[in-house]
């Protein structure tokens, strides 16, 4: 069924906010405080919905979008905007997909293929950015390269194997659940095709049957079980795989001790000055290497195009810089990385990424500050581990706050959270992380619908995908309010969300519930319509 608009019972009042500094005052649609208490009678979505949801308004709609098509079809619909760069820092990019290779940025002083760096700027052959990664793709967790080169004080030492002991016992335990699992849905699926005599059966089949045999009752309930997790049993079977090559991928690279990803590189990565790595072909190199192409797709997937999906934001060019591994990335090549995009004219770079240790977190903090001193903006994932970033153990690398204690090295730096499309108690992701003075605004992320590699399209969740909603944005602001400035931008983003006095749960932790307002420094979700109202009316008065 489609969904159902519930306007006049959903919502009664407007609140107007007066954006400070903006020339004009702007209204601001919020809802109700005692959203909870409302009988909502919003049906299942539809697969084109579901699809854009993250594009959808809150106030029409009843989901918590970024009202994009509002902000279209009434701000920006017969306006002309400047091209923007927006550097992906991620993973290899699907530089040939359908739905992106028109948007793909190109290095117009670079001759490909000759083996010259005709610009340069120091790399050669990057007609579309730079890989920092060469041929690697796996590598290991930054506390398992701390215990493997003894890196770190005593302290760090010992928290780092401690951690690795619990995370690797953990993972073996999963793979061989998930692997038992399998098992059993396995041998239940064949006692079920063999009764039914056909390869293929549906839920209502499952249920219809009517037996006395054990053996195939308890197939038939394992089966009904299934049916919980997917749609089908093959999905099933899917789900079931791919996490038994999740845990397998962990225990053999992430938290493998002995193993080597970087070796193939040549280089040495706690070496800053070690340059000369690397080559000009940041594209994917794997088919499941697919991160950095989805987050493409969510920023500017080519829009009404007829294929696929639209990105968030027109007059962009994406310019990929594969820096992220399967695994943890390196300080060094995440720090170059940002600088090759500064350097190169991007003007926003999408860094959906991070983790817990960075023992040369002074190579990026730097670099943050370079992107700073050049006007750039830095859009950053919160982190996906369900975690209050204000506490002092839960660390997130990079962030703009060396000493959490809320001192920014630089204003050029967000913060992103992710949001389910559910408005209500259940609107933060239950992966998201979260924190007043860590997390700057959320925005959508939950099943997330955008490009993948091999011109497919895929579901993905996590606040990976909430940045990248933030980063279109960000170009459509600095597109047609080409004036202001990269804090500027920041400060429009945080001011010009909606804003909710309705708690939340947070982790998916219902001890953890709190207001809205406390999971993030503005308490609000990202809005782009009320966003561009903000930058033309701070446009104006410069």
């Amino acid at each position: 069924m489609t969904l159902k608009h519930l306007k006049s019972a959903f919502y009664t009042s407007l609140v107007m906010v007066f954006l400070a500094g903006c020339g004009s005052t702007a209204l601001v649609l919020t809802p109700l405080e005692n959203i909870d208490t409302i009988p909502l009678k919003i049906s299942e979505l539809t697969d084109a919905e579901n699809k854009t949801w993250g594009h959808a308004d809150l106030i029409s709609d009843t989901i918590p979008g970024i009202s994009l098509n509002k902000a279209y079809d009434d701000i920006i619909k017969n306006k002309k905007g400047k091209k923007v760069i927006v550097a992906v820092l991620d993973s290899g990019i699907d530089l040939d997909h359908e739905d992106l290779d028109d948007v793909i940025w190109i290095n117009k002083g670079e001759r490909p293929g000759n083996g010259v760096d005709d610009d340069n700027n120091g790399y050669i052959d990057d007609i579309h950015g730079y890989n920092f990664l060469g041929e690697a793709y796996n590598e290991q967790l930054e506390y398992v390269r701390i215990i493997k080169f003894k890196m770190g004080d005593n302290a760090i030492q010992e928290k780092a194997k401690a951690e690795l002991q619990e995370e690797f016992s953990k993972t073996k335990q999963n793979k061989e659940r998930y692997e038992q699992i399998l098992s059993s849905v396995k041998d239940a699926d064949a006692t079920i095709k063999k009764h039914l005599g056909k390869s293929e059966y549906s839920k209502k089949d499952v249920i219809a049957i009517k037996t006395e045999d054990q053996a195939l009752l308890q197939s038939a309930a394992a089966i009904k079980q299934m049916y919980n997790f997917a749609d089908s049993i093959p999905d099933v079977f899917k789900q079931l795989n791919e996490g038994i090559t999740y845990f397998t991928e962990r225990l053999n690279y992430h938290l493998n001790v002995d193993f080597d990803g970087r070796k193939i590189v040549g280089d040495n990565p706690y070496d800053l000055m070690d340059m000369g790595y690397g080559n000009g072909n940041p594209k994917n190199r794997v088919k499941n290497e697919s991160h950095g192409t989805h987050v493409a797709g969510i920023i500017a997937a080519e829009r009404d195009n007829g294929l696929g999906v639209n990105g968030v934001a027109n007059n962009v060019e994406i310019m990929s810089i594969r820096a992220v591994p399967n695994g943890d990335e390196y300080d060094k090549d995440i720090a170059l990385g940002i600088r090759y995009a500064v350097d190169n004219g991007a003007q926003i770079i999408n860094a959906s990424f991070g983790k817990s240790y960075s023992l040369n977190s002074d190579w990026v903090y730097d670099a943050i500050k370079y992107a700073a001193a050049n006007d750039v903006l830095i859009v950053h994932a919160a982190g996906n581990d369900g975690l209050d970033l204000d506490d002092p153990k839960n660390t997130n690398f990079p962030n703009d706050q060396a000493d959490n204690k809320g001192t920014e090295i630089a204003d050029n730096l967000i913060t992103i959270g992710a949001l389910n499309g559910k408005y209500g108690s259940e609107m933060v992701a239950s992966f998201s992380n979260y924190g007043k003075m860590n997390v700057d605004v959320f925005a959508p992320g939950g099943n997330i619908y955008s490009t993948m590699p091999e011109n497919n399209y895929e579901f993905q969740g996590g606040t990976s995908m909430a940045a990248p909603m933030v980063s279109g944005i960000a170009a459509l602001i600095r597109s047609y309010y080409p004036k202001l400035t990269a804090s500027e931008v920041k400060r429009v983003l945080i001011e010009s969300g909606l804003s909710t006095s309705a708690s939340v749960i947070l982790a998916g932790d219902t001890e953890k519930t709190k207001p809205f307002d406390q999971a993030s420094k503005s308490g609000k979700m990202v809005n782009a319509y009320n966003a561009l109202i903000m930058a033309s009316n701070m446009s104006k008065s410069l």
